[in-house]
């Protein structure tokens, strides 16, 4: 939720980062969510984002743990610590998902895909592009701006293909994708919030996560265009991809024909 004429207080990580000379103003607050609070601020001449992360205690820890699968921590004493719990313990949980997306965003970048450009992690703070509208202003939420049925079209097009290039091109599913973390920036769509992502290869839920966001996606789309309702594109590019057939320019038919038969009961109790 954008906070204007609200008083601001300026966090105290974001202090230490105005104290360490990364930051040398910090201009305003952007916005609060469930994950972290995002700053304007000023580097040098750059305007930027702070995004400073809440305290693990506000999120869902069984959503959490779904997440977790497959990232790798330090050494097998961090390990121990996150599966026991304890202080130490919760603090490297913490570590680990707040790297997860500075990890995901230089993966991300480095393959083609539409985020912001992230500059460092510091003390739970994130300094990253700050994403602006064709006036320079900071860009509005996808959920935020008015659609026809045209641009519905298009820019689910562009975001399938987002998807597609985080799974082939990074091997990363974002795992929370919806209309409410994407930016409509002058040139189009940018995918932003990236703290629950997975790595596709390495989560037994990274399926799931994937069939989810493309169903977010074509549930939100199908508002404006009624015709992406009746496809099936989650289906579609996760066989592809199994199948390593899946590229960022093979055009999806956004249809898939389930398979059916008997089930091996046996097989899935064994596994």
């Amino acid at each position: 939720k954008a906070r204007k004429n609200a008083p601001m207080k300026t966090p105290k990580r974001l202090t230490t980062l105005v104290e360490e000379g990364l930051v040398d103003e910090v201009i305003g607050q952007l916005m609060s969510g469930k994950e972290a609070t995002v700053y304007i601020v000023r580097c040098g001449e750059h305007i930027r984002c702070a995004k400073v992360y809440k305290d693990a205690k506000q999120r869902s820890f069984r959503k959490a743990i779904s997440y977790q699968e497959g990232r790798k921590v330090k050494n097998s004493r961090q390990a121990r610590a996150m599966e026991k719990g304890s202080r130490y313990g919760r603090q490297m949980q913490e570590e680990v998902w707040q790297n997860a997306e500075v990890d995901a965003l230089y993966r991300l970048a480095n393959a083609g895909v539409r985020v912001p450009q992230p500059y460092i992690c510091f003390d739970g703070v994130l300094l990253m592009d700050l994403v602006v509208d064709a006036d320079g202003g900071a860009a509005p939420r996808l959920n935020d701006v008015a659609l026809s049925e045209a641009v519905a079209l298009e820019f689910h097009a562009i975001l399938v293909n987002q998807v597609v290039r985080m799974l082939c091109g990074a091997g990363v599913v974002h795992g929370d994708l919806s209309e409410f973390n994407i930016l409509l920036a002058a040139d189009g769509p940018v995918i932003i919030d990236l703290p629950q992502a997975v790595d596709a290869a390495g989560n037994n839920h990274a399926a799931r996560m994937l069939l989810r966001d493309v169903a977010n996606l074509g549930g939100y789309f199908g508002r404006f265009a009624p015709e992406l309702l009746h496809t099936d594109h989650g289906p579609e590019i996760w066989d592809l991809y199994e199948r390593g057939m899946l590229t960022p320019e093979l055009v999806l038919t956004g249809r898939y024909e389930h398979k059916t038969g008997a089930v091996d009961l046996g097989s899935v109790m064994r596994e």
